[in-house]
């Protein structure tokens, strides 16, 4: 069964009576996933960052849009219109399919993994995650990739707070830290 069709069948009326919530849409669900890659190093020394939109192809589903720079930052050695990173956003059943994938198969990947902070959430009910090798998503070949780069998701929910928010997450299954 997909997280999709959990989500509807199990977690949001466990959601609705945690939380004491009257009505089923009033439950925080995922409005969106973000996918970011920042590529500003790499789009200095290659100027070929094919391989990083490639994968992230690969991650997602789906290509992802390029992001340039607004502005020069002489400091930064950068211009406008400069490459800086590489955005996708999930919305719907790929959404919940990425943060299935996220759950079952990339956690479980991460070396030395002790759980995700539950620090990372925004004051809004959002959370980030970053890794530091997009290697941990099974549908990258490591033999492929020339240049390492990271990862960074965000998770943006329908919830009202951080407490609505890590609710939902450790409902689908998000393995968080014991905080002392």
């Amino acid at each position: 069964m997909s997280l999709y069709d959990r989500m509807q069948s199990e977690i949001i009326p466990a959601l609705k009576k945690d939380l004491g919530l009257k009505s089923d849409l009033a439950t925080p669900r995922i409005a969106k996933v973000k996918v970011n890659v920042g590529i500003g190093s790499l789009a200095k020394q290659t100027k070929d960052f094919s391989e990083v939109i490639e994968n992230i192809t690969k991650i997602t589903g789906q290509k992802p849009l390029v992001m340039k720079s607004k502005i020069a930052v002489s400091n930064f050695k950068l211009r406008k219109g400069m490459p800086v990173g590489i955005s996708t956003t999930l919305r719907g059943k790929r959404a919940y399919d990425l943060m299935d994938r996220l759950v079952n198969v990339v956690f479980p990947r991460v070396r030395d993994f002790r759980g995700v902070s539950t620090k990372s959430f925004d004051g809004n009910g959002n959370y980030n995650i970053g890794f530091k090798e997009a290697l941990v998503f099974p549908e990258i070949n490591p033999d492929d990739v020339t240049n390492v780069h990271g990862v960074q998701i965000t998770v943006v929910t329908t919830a009202k707070n951080d407490e609505e928010g890590m609710a939902l997450l450790k409902k689908i299954g998000f393995p968080f830290k014991k905080e002392l």
